[in-house]
């Protein structure tokens, strides 16, 4: 892990810039994290549209997480931002793209195409990453996992010991590979559903939920669409990461 840039934020919080590898990352650390007190770490999902948008949404989601005493750290997904393209998946979501606007239904062969690769790619990358945030003296654990893509977020959970609580946006499709895999999901789980999100199909939502394994699992359904989640919400997920990191 190569850190390429740091500053502080207006309210103390340290952001730095890293890559690892060709992977570009960023990680928040608030001001209390020390080598002696070392915080607990949340890594931040967000969906495969590049670091540099997401970034407002995520430099939010990070000065709250801050604020409880977490540091946060995301990476950019395979195909993404400033990584090269990755044309089958770029094929995959033109599929996508052409079935939604022709008010097509989404077939599964799309939705494989479209999510297996990237969770594929993109799981063994969070976890070498992990494992160079958690060399930093600053960064202790315990570890978490907050947003999406889901997918990413069920197979971390499954294959991943060091994630020890999750908090997972259920807004992108999930093929049936990953909702047999959410049956041997068994850490605590908060799920946030936005009931009228319009690219989101409630009922695989849904069903997704009732596969986990986790004897500790809750959905937290809002009326609105995918950008109208409520501010409250994220005080319901800083609540549950504070249960289950502290």
């Amino acid at each position: 892990m190569d850190f390429t840039s740091a500053r502080h934020l207006d309210d103390g919080v340290l952001e730095r810039e890293f890559t690892l590898g060709e992977i570009p990352g960023t990680l928040w650390t608030p001001e209390s994290a020390t080598a002696t007190t070392p915080a607990p770490l949340v890594l931040l999902g967000h969906p495969p549209l590049g670091l540099r948008k997401m970034y407002p949404r995520l430099v939010a989601r990070a000065r709250h997480s801050a604020a409880e005493g977490f540091a946060t750290a995301t990476i950019e997904l395979p195909g993404s931002g400033d990584r090269p393209r990755w044309p089958a998946v770029d094929e995959a979501r033109a599929d996508l793209r052409r079935v939604m606007q022709a008010g097509e239904p989404v077939s599964e062969e799309i939705v494989e195409a479209l999510i297996l690769p990237l969770v594929d790619k993109a799981v063994p990358e969070w976890q070498a990453a992990l494992d160079a945030l958690l060399s930093l003296p600053e960064i202790g654990g315990p570890v978490g996992y907050s947003g999406g893509v889901i997918s990413i977020g069920v197979r971390l959970a499954v294959v991943e010991p060091r994630i020890v609580a999750a908090g997972l946006f259920a807004g992108s499709f999930v093929p049936r590979a990953i909702v047999e895999e959410a049956r041997r999901v068994t850490i605590p789980l908060h799920v946030l559903l936005q009931w009228d999100d319009e690219g989101n199909d409630r009922q695989a939502a849904l069903d997704l939920f009732n596969a986990f394994g986790s004897k500790e699992k809750s959905l937290h359904a809002h009326m609105g669409g995918h950008t109208g989640v409520p501010q409250y919400a994220g005080e319901a997920a800083a609540q549950f990461f504070t249960r289950h990191l502290k």
